[in-house]
């Protein structure tokens, strides 16, 4: 009877010893997972204007991704999510990012090149690694743009 209860404690304290490390083992993957996790901001999609000879012909609605440099803290950067996402619609507004070729999509080198500048002025510099435009999506599909209308001495107002 005592080579029985001394076997039930000592089978008890393995079985605690073997719970206690795996928990310690699933932490330290847990603190390796958001190590490996790279630093990022997505920003809420944004319709940005498409302007074709001096008219509002679409929108386009970009998902943005922010990526941070390793020493930037992401945290307190995604508070300020609501001024990337300002920023983008002042500048796709003050110049829109209209391809030419297409008016369904916006040009990715302009609204990056932009935006890049408009966050290092917001956050600072040595903070964004760079500005990626994940996905677009217009709003209505149009093929090639419209010529622009002749001047036939008429009032001036876009044709509709």
């Amino acid at each position: 009877m005592i080579v029985t209860a001394m076997n039930r404690r000592l089978a008890f304290a393995a079985a605690t010893l073997l719970i206690a490390g795996s928990a310690h083992a699933a932490e330290e993957k847990k603190k390796e997972g958001k190590a490996d996790v790279g630093q990022y901001v997505d920003l809420q999609p944004v319709g940005l204007p498409i302007v074709s000879n001096g008219q509002l012909v679409n929108y386009v609605f970009v998902y943005v991704r922010i990526n941070l440099t390793t020493g930037a803290n992401a945290a307190k950067l995604r508070e300020k999510e609501p001024y990337f996402r300002d920023a983008l619609v002042r500048a796709g507004h003050r110049t829109p990012f209209t391809l030419p070729s297409d008016l369904s999509k916006i040009d990715t080198a302009k609204l990056t090149a932009a935006l890049n500048r408009d966050i290092t002025a917001i956050v600072g510099p040595g903070q964004v690694l760079s500005v990626v435009v994940t996905s677009q999506a217009p709003r209505r599909r149009i093929s090639q743009p419209k010529p622009a209308p002749a001047a036939a001495g008429g009032t001036g107002a876009p044709l509709r």
